[in-house]
């Protein structure tokens, strides 16, 4: 994630860092813009929103990752502030959810006891006698974000000053990845934005179940158990069905010199249409054209006996050409 804004009247739309250390800002020119000449001096104005949610996210990312080493024994070797979505990768395989959730609390009592954050570049020997989280990943101009009484870290990003200006941290789930335990979360303006989106999905549900927010998984269940007894009577009522069809069927391929049935069965799904195929084609000289008529199409089946000697595939194809397919 990376700042947006305007520079020299565009909008910056990405801002990306190459392998040489050049910083590359992909503009959105207004139609007849111009690029500016190389060495102008553009003035530039900062999206201070977007700004604010990444300090929330950054800030948020150090201090659960502090939590997770004083709670789980669970050291950060990674960590990702995207566009949709915030990990930690630590130095776990299997993470306790239990753990997680602890740590959780623990961060957002530290925001609401808003603490003060410091960003500042220590001397070696201050730089020294620090409680660092994890070793700086550079050896110059070493910065340290230090959240007062709780975490003391090198990072050279944007962060809150106080911790009550990250609002709040959201554990979103528990995840391995690549053999390492993966904690997936949210912070600031973004958390918000997510709780307020689910608990409107929550209220949505709750009218359609007429229900209260608290009963709305109850309901599910019930729906779920409702909908398995209803799909497993369907299945019988259907095997019912084709067994019957296959009954009135089988007389009309006793009275064929040919051995062979065309039907339509209405409102039979290719499932059907294969039962009852296959109880007529336990003949073994049988050959049997069915086609289902319902709202889902119009499968059609071909099928024959053991002792049948009829192309079934070069039959389909023919009829297939005849209809255009």
């Amino acid at each position: 994630m990376a700042d947006r804004g305007v520079l020299g009247g565009a909008v910056v739309r990405d801002v990306q860092v190459d392998d040489a250390g050049l910083v590359h800002h992909v503009l959105e020119l207004s139609e007849g813009g111009a690029l500016p000449e190389v060495g102008a001096e553009l003035p530039g104005e900062i999206d201070r929103v977007r700004r604010r949610l990444h300090m929330a996210l950054h800030t948020g990312q150090h201090m659960l990752s502090r939590a997770l080493v004083d709670v789980a024994n669970a050291h950060t070797v990674s960590s990702r502030l995207g566009e949709t979505l915030c990990t930690i990768d630590v130095d776990l395989d299997v993470l306790d959810e239990r753990k997680v959730a602890e740590a959780e609390e623990f961060v957002n009592a530290v925001i609401e006891d808003d603490v003060a954050i410091r960003a500042f570049f220590p001397t070696p020997e201050e730089l020294a006698a620090l409680p660092l989280r994890r070793q700086p990943k550079v050896t110059e101009n070493i910065r340290v974000v230090q959240i007062d009484g709780f975490d003391v870290s090198p990072c050279g990003g944007t962060h809150c000053t106080r911790s009550a200006q990250v609002g709040m941290i959201r554990v979103l789930g528990v995840e391995r990845n690549k053999g390492k335990g993966r904690v997936l979360f949210s912070a600031g303006r973004r958390a918000r934005s997510e709780l307020w989106a689910e608990a409107g999905t929550l209220r949505g549900l709750s009218r359609a179940f007429t229900c209260g927010p608290g009963e709305v998984p109850t309901s599910i269940d019930k729906l779920r158990r409702e909908l398995t007894e209803a799909r497993e009577a369907l299945g019988a009522a259907r095997a019912r069905l084709a067994e019957h069809t296959a009954a009135e069927l089988a007389s009309a391929l006793e009275q064929s010199p040919e051995h062979r049935v065309v039907a339509v069965v209405e409102g039979a799904s290719p499932e059907s249409l294969r039962a009852i195929a296959a109880r007529l084609t336990a003949r073994p000289e049988a050959v049997v054209l069915l086609a289902g008529q319902g709202p889902e199409g119009l499968p059609v089946l071909i099928a024959r006996g053991s002792g049948a000697s009829f192309g079934c595939g070069a039959f389909l194809k023919r009829l297939a050409e005849a209809a255009g397919g």
